[in-house]
């Protein structure tokens, strides 16, 4: 008996020893898990961050704050030849052409039966090497043919700008030429980057291209009208602050895409440079304007 006793007091050590063991490991198990997703949720790299395609490749960008985030998908555009449509229900869109001395004379006339809303036409540009301005020699043709035909304009000045005294100049240059004219879209700022390593605009950084376009935007406010700034992708992401420039409407440029493919809020997009528009001779850019419904 005192033998039988003895074993069955055995077996339950043995088995409180075992389930204590078990408890304990379990317990490490849950606080080591735990541990691991602390660690993960601290060290992540990416927090915050969005993950895009900038042009050139994908990248993880952290958002600007303040700066209003686009809203359309691939979905909400149809390809069709050519043409681009916008499908949603969300803004009124409007199709319009940019033009300037590279298109030659235009038939107005055709181009408003074809069905073109709105024209954005160069008044002039300010030369990169010296720095001259200079205004473009189709302006007044251009602009006058579109009005008569009713077509909406909006003007754009072409810029090279590397102080704020010279994008003031620009705005002025252009205020001087529309005078008497139904310029009824926002004048824009349309400074390109030079693949020149002489231009002068070459050191040009963001700050300094971002004082130059709140300088001609403020100089076009002042007077009464709306403004614009133009840029493609790497403009958009990487040469400009955009969070200075939330005030003036955003042009933006990329062509290879079926749908505006920016992280940020646009008002219109240039979807290609090789439209053929009857009237015109010569391959002509395209372009949506999106002006959102009450």
């Amino acid at each position: 008996m005192r033998t039988a006793n003895r074993y069955r007091n055995k077996v339950m050590f043995l088995t409180l020893f075992v389930a204590l063991l078990l408890i304990v490991l379990l317990l490490r198990s849950v606080s080591t898990s735990e541990r691991k997703d602390k660690e993960e949720e601290v060290i992540d790299p990416h927090a915050g961050q969005v993950y895009l395609y900038d042009g050139f490749d994908w990248i993880w960008m952290t958002p600007l704050e303040g700066v209003p985030v686009n809203q359309f998908t691939e979905d909400m555009f149809r390809t069709s030849g050519t043409r681009i449509d916008y499908l949603g229900s969300d803004y009124t869109v409007t199709r319009g052409i940019d033009v300037s001395e590279h298109q030659k004379e235009i038939n107005w006339q055709q181009v408003a039966s074809s069905g073109v809303d709105f024209a954005y036409i160069r008044v002039g540009r300010r030369g990169y090497t010296e720095g001259g301005l200079f205004e473009d020699p189709y302006f007044k043709a251009n602009i006058e043919g579109a009005l008569a035909n009713g077509i909406d304009v909006g003007v754009y000045m072409f810029s090279q700008a590397i102080t704020v005294s010279e994008a003031m100049e620009e705005a002025r240059y252009v205020l001087d030429r529309i005078q008497g004219y139904n310029v009824s879209l926002p004048i824009v700022f349309d400074w390109e980057k030079i693949e020149d390593p002489s231009a002068r605009t070459a050191s040009l950084e963001m700050n300094g291209r971002t004082d130059c376009a709140v300088a001609f935007c403020e100089t076009i406010e002042n007077a009464g009208y709306k403004s614009c700034v133009y840029f493609n992708r790497n403009l958009g992401y990487y040469g400009y602050d955009l969070t200075r420039l939330t005030d003036y409407e955003f042009w933006f440029s990329l062509p290879e895409s079926g749908f505006p493919n920016f992280y940020y809020a646009m008002d219109m997009w240039q979807y290609s440079f090789t439209e053929n528009v009857p009237g015109i001779g010569i391959e002509t850019d395209m372009n949506l304007r999106f002006v959102p419904k009450i």
